[in-house]
C-alpha cells in the first residue's frame, strides 16, 4: 500500500487508520532519509494509542520504551548511531525483538542479521513537492 502525505494533519489522519491495522504485525521497519517524518509518524501514533510521555527522537539512547493501557510496551529504536553488532546486543536488541511487544526501528538496515521472518517495512520518500509518500509492505523471509 502506498499513502501520500502531503501535512502534518495527512499524517496525523494516515495515523488514525494506522492504529486500527496496529495488532497485525509486531515490528515495523521504518527506512527513509533523515528528516523524513519517521519519527514524527511514531510520535503520533503513541499519542494515539495514548501514550503522552514522548520524550522526542532516541537518537541518543538508541532506545525508549513506552507503556500503553491497550497495546502493552512499545518500543522505539533509532539506530542512525549504531556502531557495531556488539553495541546492539548490549542494548539489547535480541530480547526486543524476540518479546511480543511492538518494535518501531529506524535505521533497520544496521541490524538486518537480527531481523525476524516476519514484519513490516514502511518506507519513506520526501517528494520534490515536500510531501511524503509511506509505502507499507508485509515481508515474510524465507
Amino acid at each position: 500500500m502506498e499513502y501520500n502525505i502531503k501535512s502534518l494533519e495527512d499524517l496525523s489522519v494516515f495515523t488514525d487508520q494506522f492504529v486500527i491495522n496496529l495488532e497485525q504485525n509486531k515490528i515495523f521497519l521504518l527506512f527513509g532519509e533523515m528528516g523524513v517524518g519517521k519519527t514524527t509518524f511514531v510520535q503520533y501514533l503513541l499519542q494515539k494509542i495514548g501514550n503522552s510521555d514522548l520524550s522526542g527522537s532516541p537518537t541518543y539512547s538508541l532506545v525508549n520504551s513506552y507503556k500503553s493501557e491497550n497495546y502493552g510496551e512499545i518500543h522505539h529504536l533509532d539506530l542512525y548511531r549504531l556502531q557495531n553488532t556488539e553495541e546492539a546486543y548490549d542494548i539489547g536488541l535480541e530480547e526486543i525483538l524476540d518479546g511480543n511487544s511492538f518494535c518501531f526501528i529506524e535505521w533497520p538496515e544496521k541490524i538486518i542479521e537480527f531481523l525476524p521472518n516476519d514484519f513490516c517495512s514502511m518506507q519513506f520518500t520526501l517528494n520534490e513537492d515536500f510531501s511524503r509518500t509511506i509505502k507499507i509492505s508485509n515481508i515474510k523471509k524465507v
